[in-house]
């Protein structure tokens, strides 16, 4: 989409081969003009973000948006008609698929031309965007504790000001769950690893109980810190009960705050960053500005030499042929292949099917099958190869673009990106994600100029001036890159403003509760 292409107009076809166009506007019943120079005639108003037929498509047969298929006529759609829940049904698509057929070898800035950002390079060589302390609980049974010393912590940061602040990482698991081996104990054990070793952290409380099946010391002997951060470890029924425990966490949060605010922020290059991308509260214009232009974003951080890495395997369900053309081997695209199988088994035993990701609000904003808004949501990826597929929350093997096996529930699918290392995240939106996370500083995109000025607070750029011919999505890529540079020098997001982070640690919970 280019520069002013939609200025003045009611619609936008997205490719040549596409039986419908996206209003760009509430459009009432009537005559309407397409960018073509043709008019329809609408029968029934049609909202912004939602869909127009511009051809005759008959009951049972394809119906496509961005070239790709998104659903079947569930009845004989005519020109005009509004495509939505009520005429477009879902029904799986086999892709022919050769791994790696569209894989174009990514051009590499030069070395000496990369962008640079100021970081906390740590003893290991890994680099922070952030200098936190955290507290963690090996068990929800730890969790109260943890939060009581991080909140009577807290005033004591102010002293500090080169820390960012302490960061109580609870969560409902850690026992009634089988042990070493089992897939629910060892996914939680791999997200609080990635959150121990993250570099955006500067030392840690390790809390249990005492007689958990996550126990302390074996969780805290799989962490390979950097020299000089601190790592205690502390249980309940050791120490004497709460008011103990409390008391000795808040002594040892006192030794370690003058140590983290001996950090200091130094010039690095973006092959040091790792961006996390990620989409929620999607609407019609996700797939059309935000999500592209975050690609945009995406490919500068991996041509500068950078990893950028995103999930939510059930949202790219059916458009998962565009990544596996871009595999650079067999191996990545045959993990992929094997996650998407693993989904497919998943929701079959639950009863469920992909197909009931959309959300309510995502329909209300114009997306009708998970194939729509999949093919919206995998434009986050970019267009460089696909180097690396990995497991939920497990850092990646290399650099470049990193597809992460998660689900797509926003905080489950960004711990498990926090937890692989990502160390800036940017979450596009259409409805209007209320959403941050800490350690790692979020950016929320907004797809559309009306959200932005709704939601203003809560938004850090607007993407809707692609749809509203503004800019195009290269110029909006530009300035989400930017963006992402000096939050990672240490410009503070508005979900940093309003204090997000501390609610939205959710690991991922597999397996039986025993």
């Amino acid at each position: 989409m280019t520069a002013g292409s939609t200025t003045g107009q009611q619609t936008v076809r997205l490719h040549a081969a596409d039986d419908v166009v996206v209003a760009l506007a509430d459009l009432p019943a009537g005559p309407v003009r397409l960018a073509d120079g043709t008019t329809l005639t609408l029968a029934a108003p049609v909202p912004r973000g939602h869909k127009l037929a511009v051809r005759s498509v008959r009951s049972g047969e394809p119906v496509r948006k961005y070239g790709q298929v998104i659903g079947y006529a569930a009845t004989d759609i005519e020109p005009g008609n509004h495509v939505h829940t009520h005429n477009l049904a879902y029904r799986p698509v086999e892709n022919q698929v050769v791994y790696g057929s569209r894989r174009t070898p990514t051009e590499y800035v030069p070395e000496d031309q990369r962008a640079t950002f100021l970081g906390y390079r740590r003893a290991n060589g890994r680099v922070g965007t952030r200098n936190y302390l955290g507290i963690v609980s090996s068990v929800n049974c730890s969790a109260t504790v943890a939060k009581l010393i991080a909140s009577r912590a807290e005033p004591l940061v102010a002293q500090f000001p080169g820390v960012d602040g302490i960061v109580p990482l609870t969560h409902t698991g850690g026992c009634g769950t089988g042990g070493p081996g089992h897939e629910g104990f060892e996914t939680l054990r791999r997200t609080l690893r990635g959150y121990g070793e993250h570099p955006n952290f500067a030392g840690f409380l390790v809390i249990g109980l005492g007689c958990e099946v996550n126990q302390v010391v074996s969780l805290a002997s799989e962490w390979h810190v950097p020299d000089g951060v601190p790592v205690h470890l502390m249980t309940i029924q050791e120490l004497g009960g709460t008011r103990r425990t409390v008391e000795e966490g808040l002594r040892l949060i006192e030794e370690m705050l003058p140590v983290a605010a001996q950090a200091r922020r130094e010039p690095v290059p973006v092959s040091e960053l790792v961006l996390a991308m990620e989409c929620g509260g999607s609407d019609g214009y996700s797939g059309i500005t935000a999500n592209p232009a975050l690609g945009v974003a995406a490919d500068l951080v991996v041509r500068h030499g950078g990893t950028a890495m995103f999930g939510e395997t059930p949202e790219i369900y059916g458009a998962e042929h565009i990544l596996l053309e871009r595999a650079v081997s067999d191996e990545v695209a045959q993990r992929l292949v094997e996650r998407i199988r693993w989904w497919e088994r998943h929701v079959e035993a639950d009863g469920s099917s992909l197909d009931n990701n959309p959300s309510p609000g995502n329909k209300a904003g114009g997306l009708t099958t998970i194939l729509e808004k999949s093919l919206g949501a995998i434009a986050k990826g970019g267009t460089t190869e696909l180097c690396d597929v990995v497991r939920y929350g497990e850092r990646p093997r290399t650099r470049g673009l990193v597809y992460m096996d998660t689900p797509g529930y926003d905080p489950v699918n960004a711990t498990g990106l926090v937890a692989g290392g990502a160390t800036v995240l940017c979450f596009t939106t259409g409805r209007g994600s209320v959403f941050g996370s800490r350690p790692t500083p979020c950016l929320k995109l907004a797809t559309n100029t009306e959200l932005y000025r709704r939601m203003t607070d809560d938004m850090d750029l607007n993407c809707g001036t692609i749809a509203d011919g503004e800019e195009t999505v290269e110029e909006v890529g530009q300035r989400i890159f930017e963006l992402i540079l000096a939050t990672a020098s240490g410009q503070r997001t508005r979900s940093e403003e309003f204090g997000f982070g501390l609610e939205e640690f959710v690991p991922w919970q597999l397996g039986a509760t025993l």
